[in-house]
């Protein structure tokens, strides 16, 4: 092996030494921002214990969210039943426990097919550059000129009503953000000089990739999954209401806000309690999602300040 070789090794040891250092101070210092965050701290709460009824709540409750009691039809909140009866005699707090699950697994593998398709599109548009690079993005922006609830509705009324259609609807119209944004954090990481560095002595593009810019969009894509978490539920219930989500007899938010609309009335309690735990889930994701980002992203709050003075 000849002598350049050898410290061109070890300029590659030295530099990707140096870059783990900023990386797990960076780390460091952003976890001490998460635990003094008071946003996150109120989203954390808000998604952990709707998380955890999800998780838990079926296993634990009394009654079966499907079984009907036409005798105890449109009852009030009492003790048996604490948010009331709907209009087939069936637990509201019990289907709105088994509706959580329903929705936030829902959200949850729409947010995940979307962050893994953006990501994707993102990362190879910012790393390939050219012709590859002005491609998929105009696909982004084909993308974006459509409004996505109404791109959903148009993609799932032609599927047809199901929970497994609404979720390709949803991830189909959420994924070109997560494009935009990756491709931007790469293009501005990859022009760094570590990262010019590792180019110049041969690291292969997959390995700088993988290595140098996929990390740097972690922070920036997070945040947005979990803001656009409420953003999914709230359309997914959207979808639901309207008959192209889940379908009787299942038990989920949007569609018990569409059976007890006709009892508005007579039994406000049918769309008051799946209308709360879904503003409870949107305000906690947001929440969690905006001290993610002021947390993560400092800079965030640096401009805040500056535009406020």
């Amino acid at each position: 092996m000849s002598e350049s070789d050898t410290a061109g090794d070890r300029a590659r040891l030295v530099a990707s030494r140096l870059v783990d250092a900023v990386r797990e101070r960076s780390a460091t210092r952003a976890g001490t921002r998460l635990r003094s965050n008071g946003q996150v701290r109120l989203g954390s709460a808000i998604v952990g214990t709707l998380a955890l009824v999800a998780l838990v709540g079926p296993l634990v409750a009394p009654y079966d969210p499907t079984a009907q009691v036409l005798e105890a039809r449109l009852r009030g909140p009492t003790l048996a039943h604490p948010l009331g009866t709907d209009a087939l005699g069936r637990d509201v707090a019990t289907r709105i426990v088994y509706g959580a699950r329903v929705s936030l697994g829902l959200s949850l593998v729409a947010t995940g097919v979307r962050v893994v398709l953006g990501t994707t599109i993102g990362l190879l548009a910012g790393v390939s550059g050219g012709i590859v690079d002005a491609a998929l993005m105009r696909l982004v922006d084909v993308q974006l000129a459509f409004p996505g609830l109404i791109l959903a509705l148009v993609i799932a009324g032609t599927l047809g009503p199901s929970l497994p259609n609404v979720v390709i609807a949803l991830s189909v119209v959420g994924w070109a953000t997560y494009a935009r944004v990756v491709r931007g954090a790469v293009l501005g990481v990859k022009e760094q000089p570590f990262v010019e560095s590792a180019r110049l002595y041969g690291t292969p593009v997959r390995r700088i990739a993988r290595r140098h810019l996929l990390p740097s969009v972690v922070s920036p894509v997070v945040v947005l999954a979990t803001l656009n978490l409420g953003t999914v539920i709230l359309a997914a219930a959207g979808l639901s209401f309207l008959g192209l989500g889940a379908q009787p007899p299942t038990a989920e938010w949007g569609t018990m806000i569409a059976d007890g609309r006709t009892y508005l009335r007579s039994a406000p309690w049918l769309i008051t309690a799946p209308g709360v735990a879904i503003a409870l889930t949107v305000i906690g994701c947001n929440s969690l999602g905006d001290g993610l980002r002021d947390a993560l992203d400092p800079n965030h709050l640096e401009d805040g300040k500056r535009r406020r003075s």
